[in-house]
């Protein structure tokens, strides 16, 4: 089924007002599995027709291959394999994932737990006499970096500039240009130059002395594909880092969110540590980090859900829609950390499947099980809280929590 009727829906999903809470406008969406907007784009909210999609061949993730240039400032220029399409994001997603998990670095996610541990326990440690605390600002935004720059190898002295630029890049990313100064903008095109300025250095450091992190692994290792060229190195950190940073910090902060707004939930999870695997699977479905895939190519005419979209066609992804299909999911509306056959589109699917996702789950679980274990009745000071202006990266931009006085 397809319809032009719907261009107000999205309009109303993507307008600020409704970023709180766009999931009563999803569910009216998912009426038209399959909804033509009036620019010729197509816009697909179902759980089936999602996953269809994302397993499908002919969706390409290369900008070149829309027939309409994207509008100023949507795609993104960095050229890293989760903007390629096979052979060749196969092949550096191959080389990267060398370094990066299974099968041939099966131990990287256990190995960094005792530095994930340390972290969470520092910046909670930093809580210590405070009633009121941001847990984006003095959590959940830090700890990510932190943790990258130890993956990274970037030195403990440096780790203040890197944060700098971290900052400004996520910020340019909810640049609005009717309310932001252009100034906003500038100094995120700025990090993202200074940033693959300066792993570049740190990369030809690692050429003649390298060590044990993850630049000099994928900087002298020759693997089955050859040895990865320092640009592409480059772009996979940039990677990493951006992609990685964002997520992680939306899927902790909503994290809490949530658990703070189920505080049967939340005593559970005290009171069972275990627990908090199945509750971050279903923090992925329910409150996910990536909300929407705002582009995709069709290489060629695709039929989905009897509706044949031209070649060249924009196509966004509502993901968020998609993991809370009443068709797919038993009372989707409903936060289950018991829920079974937990297959949501919290990290994507098919061959874009999100690259650190083992990462990002563990450290979602070890953020909220010490914050739930350590924080002493913590209360939301407003619900719902100021959210960030992006409907593709959704999560709040302040959490403040109060906690008993110590």
């Amino acid at each position: 089924m397809t319809t032009t009727e719907t261009p107000d829906m999205l309009r109303r999903i993507l307008d600020y007002s409704s970023r709180a809470d766009p999931y009563p406008l999803y569910a009216e969406l998912r009426r038209t599995p399959v909804a033509r907007q009036e620019d010729g784009s197509y816009v697909v909210s179902t759980y089936r027709e999602l996953t269809d999609l994302l397993h499908d061949p002919h969706l390409s993730s290369d900008v070149r291959n829309l027939s309409r240039p994207m509008p100023q400032g949507q795609g993104d220029a960095t050229p890293a394999f989760i903007n390629m399409d096979p052979p060749e994001h196969d092949r550096l997603r191959r080389m990267a994932m060398r370094h990066f998990g299974p099968p041939h670095t099966p131990g990287l996610v256990t190995g960094v737990e005792p530095a994930l541990t340390s972290a969470v326990g520092s910046l909670i440690d930093d809580f210590a006499g405070k009633e009121q605390i941001d847990i984006v600002d003095d959590f959940a935004y830090p700890f990510p970096v932190s943790v990258i720059c130890h993956l990274l190898g970037v030195p403990r002295e440096d780790e203040p500039r890197f944060r700098v630029w971290v900052n400004d890049l996520i910020n340019s990313i909810d640049y609005d240009p009717k309310t932001d100064p252009k100034e906003k903008l500038e100094k995120g095109v700025q990090a993202r130059k200074d940033l693959r300025q300066y792993l570049g250095g740190l990369l030809e450091q690692r050429h003649d002395r390298p060590g044990d992190d993850l630049l000099s692994r994928m900087a002298n290792d020759d693997g089955p594909d050859g040895r990865m060229a320092d640009d592409d190195i480059v772009s996979t950190a940039n990677l990493l880092l951006i992609a990685g940073h964002e997520t992680t910090v939306n899927l902790i902060t909503n994290g809490m969110l949530t658990l703070l707004r189920h505080p049967d939930v939340l005593q559970r999870l005290r009171d069972e540590p275990g627990l908090v695997v199945p509750l971050v699977e279903e923090l992925l479905r329910y409150e996910p980090p990536v909300h929407i895939i705002p582009w995709r190519a069709a290489y060629s005419d695709i039929t989905v859900a009897d509706t044949v979209i031209p070649k060249g066609s924009q196509i966004m992804l509502m993901l968020a829609s998609g993991s809370r299909d009443q068709n797919r999911f038993h009372d989707p509306d409903r936060f289950d950390p018991d829920r079974r056959d937990n297959q949501h589109l919290g990290f994507g699917s098919g061959i874009h499947l999100c690259f650190g996702g083992p990462l990002a789950r563990r450290e979602a679980q070890i953020a909220l099980g010490e914050l739930v274990r350590r924080l002493d009745r913590p209360r939301l000071v407003a619900d719902p809280p100021p959210y960030r202006r992006s409907p593709v990266l959704r999560g709040p931009i302040h959490l403040h929590v109060e906690q008993a006085a110590g």
